[in-house]
């Protein structure tokens, strides 16, 4: 993928040589080596807004028990700069699969701390998406063929009356490092958003309904129809098969 130009580099004050990090689908990432604070670079779609807004989730986070990544503003004062955004580089060992509940009660820390947060500038919810509402973040039902759509929007609504708050959004072992400290670090905010908690709890041991993890499925396809459509194509198979 495409390396930072040095004229947005040079808005960080990077100067120093980039090794590419892997594993990211949707956005490219780019790291310093030798610079004494290392960085990463990353690309980006969101707006100034909604990354002014995960302040708010990050506070949340941290509050909660968790090392974030807090994004540094360029020295134009901006979070991003040309579709590019800078935050430090957490150090850690990786998590398992098995980790994740042992963090379900930092997640629910974070969650009642963000029970009254609006939503994520250009983002709407799965139960928003439910009632009508057509696009925000990855998700565009415009984008999709009328009938996944149709189903998609029918088994958000089974998140009806669920407790709503701001959540990450991504939950998963590739996402979370345990630092030298023994403390959880959560990264990758980019589909941050509010929405239903089980969004997050659910990846940590919660129990899910059928209904519900079908919801979730659902959700998975939409944000990826766009952004990694071989994977939404092979995950919709099934889900339709499944209505």
């Amino acid at each position: 993928m495409t390396r930072p130009p040095d004229s947005i580099l040079s808005l960080w004050g990077v100067t120093a040589p980039l090794e590419r990090l892997t594993g990211g689908h949707r956005n490219a990432a780019w790291r310093t080596r030798g610079q004494g604070r290392e960085l990463v670079v990353k690309s980006t779609r969101r707006s100034e807004a909604a990354l002014v807004w995960l302040g708010g989730m990050m506070e949340a986070a941290e509050a909660a028990g968790f090392a974030v990544p807090r994004l540094i503003a360029s020295g134009q004062g901006r979070l991003i700069e040309d579709g590019w955004t800078c935050e430090p580089f957490l150090e850690g060992r990786p998590f398992a699969p098995a980790d994740l509940a042992g963090i379900a009660g930092r997640i629910e820390g974070m969650h009642r701390r963000t029970a009254a947060m609006p939503q994520r500038p250009g983002f709407v919810g799965a139960v928003d998406l439910a009632g009508g509402a057509e696009a925000g973040g990855d998700v565009d039902l415009r984008a999709m063929p009328v009938p996944l759509a149709d189903a998609c929007q029918a088994a958000w609504g089974a998140l009806r009356g669920l407790t709503r708050a701001g959540i990450h959004g991504d939950l998963g072992p590739g996402n979370l490092l345990w630092s030298a400290s023994g403390q959880p670090a959560l990264l990758d905010w980019d589909e941050a958003r509010v929405d239903a908690v089980l969004f997050d709890t659910g990846q940590c041991g919660a129990d899910v309904p059928a209904p519900i993890s079908r919801a979730l499925l659902a959700w998975e396809i939409a944000c990826c129809w766009q952004v990694e459509p071989e994977r939404a194509t092979g995950l919709a198979a099934g889900f339709i098969a499944g209505a």
